[in-house]
């Protein structure tokens, strides 16, 4: 399969690749924030200081400093914190009570206070098992604070949202054009450009201002991704405590494939979904990318 075309939306979202604006700043950002995990998961035994991640990221302390507080809003320091198994374990207290409570738009709590505020709805069997005949989906690619995104919307709202890293671009589109494969697949940068900034600004994600998502799937998919949107930022859940909630308690195993179906990642939130133990478990989009998730949301709940 070849590339899709070179998208031209916006100017001031998307400019070409190279260069200093907002799409090279993103993937230059993000390019070091991954290698700064990847130091820290490949070197966490010997605790190494910040000089030495900053070292093995390729830039300065300041500038490792000076990142991390415009990327997410942390030091460095609690950029590491929140990467511990020791959070991860803190995000799951209460995991059950979380998703049996009633959240009220409007209701600003430390989990809710940054949160994507999603109305959802779902399409008809028929549409999911005609595999998107009939269906024309809008696509485009877009920068973000975990590497390119790629947008796919209905014009009733959002229904897939993927990552790729540089280069692989072509083997996300194709991931993402399998789960619909009769659909008609359209660049279109003014559909996809004003979702993309209401997905990656958190200075537009307003309750009056609900971003819509269109879920495709089957009935147990779809059920599974709507309980994923009760987890808040700052939380988690696990499989099991999803399998309940959904009225299969002995699930489990059938909602971590169904979490791991899910396309529209960040913001019908699967990052949230870890082992009991507070092990990160597999994240179709690369375990690297969900720390970087799960650390960015940290300082957009509550940054030092």
């Amino acid at each position: 399969m070849t590339l899709p075309p070179t998208l031209a939306p916006e100017p001031a979202l998307v400019p070409p690749l190279g260069g200093t604006g907002p799409r090279a700043r993103a993937e230059g950002d993000y390019a070091i924030v991954r290698r700064a995990i990847a130091h820290i998961r490949g070197n966490w035994r010997d605790q190494p200081d910040i000089d030495t991640i900053a070292e093995a990221a390729g830039v300065t302390p300041d500038e490792l400093h000076h990142l991390f507080r415009r990327w997410c809003g942390l030091t460095p320091k609690g950029f590491l914190q929140a990467l511990t198994l020791e959070h991860a374990r803190s995000l799951l207290r209460d995991s059950a009570s979380i998703l049996d409570a009633a959240y009220e738009v409007g209701l600003s709590g430390p989990g809710r206070l940054h949160d994507l505020f999603v109305t959802h709805e779902a399409m008809s069997p028929g549409e999911w098992k005609s595999g998107g005949e009939g269906l024309t989906l809008s696509y485009g690619f877009f920068p973000s604070q975990f590497g390119l995104a790629l947008v796919i919307a209905t014009e009733r709202g959002l229904c897939g949202l993927a990552f790729a890293d540089a280069g692989e671009e072509a083997k996300a589109f194709a991931d993402m054009k399998s789960r619909w494969p009769r659909a008609r697949f359209v660049e279109d940068a003014t559909i996809t450009a004003p979702i993309a900034r209401r997905i990656f600004d958190p200075g537009t994600w307003r309750p009056d201002q609900p971003l819509k998502v269109i879920m495709i799937g089957t009935d147990f998919e779809v059920r599974v991704w709507q309980t994923l949107l009760k987890i808040p930022m700052g939380h988690a859940s696990t499989y099991s405590d999803i399998a309940r909630k959904v009225g299969n308690p002995k699930a489990a195993r059938a909602v971590g494939a169904a979490v791991g179906k899910n396309p529209v990642c960040f913001v019908v939130p699967c990052h949230r979904v870890i082992g009991k133990s507070g092990d990160l478990t597999g994240y179709h989009w690369g375990l690297t990318r969900k720390r970087a998730i799960l650390g960015w949301e940290a300082g957009q709940v509550g940054g030092e």
